[in-house]
């Protein structure tokens, strides 16, 4: 096997996570594709929903975006985005929310709109689409974010999608009925909250990371858990099934796209 990126670990640990029973609804970008490996690999059964109505939806290439024509191609079925929300999140079907975002905070958070003030951003974001309703009922949720202090941070520039506010029970005490994040994958290791102050703490490294590098990337004083694992590197079908996927889709997004007139 030859030598692995950050990224590719970290798409595999994420990936990892995930089980052959789970509903999973699926952000774009790195939540995606590990979601997609994951049902490459040791979840073949896995349900990935996409924003765009699409359900149990099997792409051969990631998508470019929710509306990607590939995701519908395959998809078990396709229902109205209303009925996502009302009668598959909301309604607690959802097991997994896979999330990404521009920036987190210490209590899992989600920045997804602008960075700077609101009036007068630096920088007009995407925005949060399903993210918000997806952080309110999802069973759990999982984040994947490159770890720098510009996204890891001590204060939110906009509160996009909620994690545990403020912690200390404060998401329990809002009456808001999902489980809320439950682990951060970022390219140095895994980040989970503490049991009782819902703070992300370090609980997890990539083997050769450390935890002065993890505290070096955090924009807020870093705690560390009890127990810090290590993260088995990729292996070798892990790593061939990711970088075959990938591959399989720049070649695909290399193509001209022909519309019939």
């Amino acid at each position: 096997m030859s030598a692995c990126t950050r990224d590719e670990w970290m798409t595999v640990a994420a990936a990892r996570l995930l089980g052959n029973d789970s509903v999973c609804f699926v952000g774009i970008g790195l939540p995606s594709a590990a979601c997609n490996l994951a049902r490459l690999t040791h979840a073949p059964e896995i349900v990935l929903i996409y924003e765009s109505g699409t359900i149990g939806t099997r792409p051969d290439v990631l998508p470019l975006s929710i509306g990607d024509g590939e995701l519908a191609e395959t998809a078990a079925c396709v229902v109205p985005l209303p009925e996502i929300f009302s009668f598959y999140l909301q309604a607690g079907r959802v097991d997994v929310g896979f999330l990404g975002a521009a920036q987190i905070d210490r209590f899992g958070n989600l920045n997804s709109t602008v960075i700077g003030p609101y009036e007068r951003p630096s920088t007009r974001l995407p925005g949060a689409g399903g993210a918000a309703e997806i952080a309110l009922h999802a069973k759990q949720v999982f984040v994947m974010l490159r770890a720098t202090p510009r996204s890891f941070v001590e204060q939110l520039d906009f509160r996009s999608s909620a994690g545990y506010l403020d912690g200390q029970g404060a998401r329990a005490r809002a009456g808001i009925p999902g489980g809320g994040p439950r682990a951060v994958i970022t390219d140095v290791g895994m980040l989970a909250p503490h049991p009782e102050s819902e703070e992300l703490q370090l609980v997890a490294l990539f083997e050769g990371a450390s935890v002065d590098e993890a505290r070096t990337a955090i924009g807020w004083p870093l705690q560390v858990a009890e127990r810090l694992d290590t993260i088995a590197p990729p292996t070798t079908r892990e790593l061939d099934t990711l970088r075959a996927l990938n591959a399989r889709t720049r070649e695909a997004h290399a193509r001209p796209v022909h519309i019939p007139l």
